[in-house]
Parts: C-alpha cells; sequence; structure tokens
C-alpha cells in the first residue's frame, strides 16, 4: 500500500466515524445530555464539547482559552487542554455542538479530498505539530478518538451498537498493536516469554520477549505460547482504552493466569 493510499484510509475512517458519531448525537434526549459517562468529570455534552474543539482546530478554527482551575480530573496539561473546549461550549445548546461538528468537518473532510495528503513523515499542522504528532500519527489517531468517544456515549445513554463499523475495526486493529509494548515495557515478564492477543475481528497478534525486554511481534502464532488472551471487541476496547472492567467472562486467560491477569491490568494505552 502506498502512503498516499494509507493515509486516505485512515481519512476514510475518520469521515466514517464522525457521521456515525454526528447521527447518534442527533438521535439523543434533551436529558441525554447530562448523564455522566466513563469518564471521569465528562457527561455526554462534554464529550460532544471536547469532540467539536478539536474538530475545530483541524479544520482552522481560532485557539480557545479558558479559566480551568482546579479538579480532580484535570490532573496533566494534556487534560488541561482538553477541558477548553467542554469549557468554552459549557453554555451552548447541543444543537449548536452539534452543528459545529458537523460544519468543521465537512470543511477539513472536503479540503483532504481536494488536496489528499500524501507525505505521513510531515508534521501536523498546529498543536498537533508542536507536540510532535506526523501527518500518519495525527491522521490514525482521529477516527480512533471519535470511534471512542462514539462508544464513550453509547455506553453513557444505553445505546449499544457501532461495533461492526469502520472505526471500530480501525480502533481494535490499532489498538491491538499496542500489545507488544504493553507487555514488554508494563509487565516486563522474563526474556523469552510468548504472549498472544486475540481479539474477536481483528488480526491475532503474538509477540515474544527479546533479550531487550521489548515485545518482539512474532509472524506466526505459537500452538502452546506462555500466555494466550481471548476477548470480544467491545471488553477490549473498554480495558485497552482505560474506560471500565470488562465483563466477568468476557475476557480468558489461557497460560500463565497470574501473568495474564497483570497484563489484562495493564491494556489501557488511552486515556
Amino acid at each position: 500500500m502506498g502512503d498516499q493510499e494509507l493515509l486516505a484510509g485512515y481519512v476514510d475512517a475518520w469521515w466514517a466515524s464522525v457521521t456515525d458519531l454526528v447521527t447518534l448525537l442527533e438521535e439523543l434526549g434533551p436529558d441525554d445530555w447530562a448523564l455522566p459517562t466513563d469518564l471521569a468529570g465528562w457527561d455526554v455534552k462534554a464529550i460532544a464539547s471536547h469532540a467539536a474543539h478539536l474538530e475545530s482546530l483541524l479544520a482552522g478554527g481560532p485557539d480557545e482559552t479558558a479559566d480551568v482551575g482546579e479538579a480532580p480530573h484535570v490532573a496533566s496539561p494534556m487534560s488541561q487542554f482538553t477541558e477548553i473546549g467542554v469549557l468554552t461550549r459549557r453554555d451552548r445548546e447541543p444543537a449548536s455542538i452539534i452543528e459545529e461538528i458537523r460544519s468543521t468537518t465537512t470543511a477539513r473532510h472536503d479540503r483532504l479530498l481536494a488536496e489528499p495528503p500524501s507525505d505521513p513523515a510531515a508534521m501536523a499542522d498546529g498543536l498537533f505539530g508542536l507536540i510532535g504528532w506526523n501527518l500518519r500519527t495525527l491522521l490514525r489517531n482521529r477516527p480512533l478518538d471519535i470511534w471512542m468517544h462514539e462508544q464513550d456515549i453509547r455506553r453513557a445513554v444505553g445505546r449499544p451498537g457501532g461495533m461492526d463499523t469502520v472505526g471500530a475495526q480501525h480502533t481494535a486493529d490499532y489498538l491491538s498493536e499496542t500489545f507488544g509494548f504493553v507487555v514488554g515495557k508494563r509487565v516486563a515478564p522474563p526474556v523469552g516469554t510468548t504472549a498472544v492477543l486475540a481479539v474477536e475481528g481483528s488480526p491475532t497478534v503474538a509477540v515474544e520477549i527479546g533479550e531487550d525486554g521489548r515485545g518482539r511481534r512474532l509472524a506466526a502464532v505459537p500452538d502452546a505460547p506462555t500466555v494466550r488472551i481471548d476477548s470480544d471487541r467491545e471488553s477490549f476496547i473498554v480495558l485497552a482504552g482505560g474506560r471500565r472492567a470488562a465483563e466477568p467472562g468476557s475476557v480468558v486467560v489461557s497460560g500463565d493466569q497470574a501473568l495474564g491477569q497483570r497484563i489484562v491490568e495493564r491494556l489501557a494505552t488511552t486515556p
């Protein structure tokens, strides 16, 4: 796959995820917007506001400022930044936030189609470039972020779904790829340990811990790994996304049970 085709795939996944998010938001009732989500301190409106904020910036909108103050869920520079969009839209009506998401993403999508990105290594514009992201990182992360937030809202309002979409596939596959990092760096089992992650609907990932402590991806899945973890997509997503514990019995550990539990407890790689 060429670079331009790769980036175009990320753009398509982002646009499909945006469309799904807007459709969901339009279906919500007035009381749904105040429901709490799995993200500490944020209700449904806060998540929609955060999405609107980032998409506005990406579309070339103005920088926003707000007095974030101190709150238990605002504990890092990144969380202080993401809180700004929530505060600047605190008095906005839901319909206004939906329209902002629709208009800014449409403008950006039109621009990306007119001038398709072709260099994954090119630095991203604005804030994302300042934190060291290139175009590949930015475009690959946007569908993940949008789809994860769609799911946050779905769980909050009791509207399950969206597990078989383009965004769902992209996100599950993407997060599965962090398995080697989780095992090698976060869990750090002995050299020679083999671990397998099998998430329903995504390619199975097998890693082996090398002499340098890294989880090296294996070309083939071993028949008898040290540990194997099997999960449905939704259970894996809530764990890897740091949202909540999976439902009992939904994640099955085979082999070294203690090691498997340590891996499951450390799967979260995105806030």
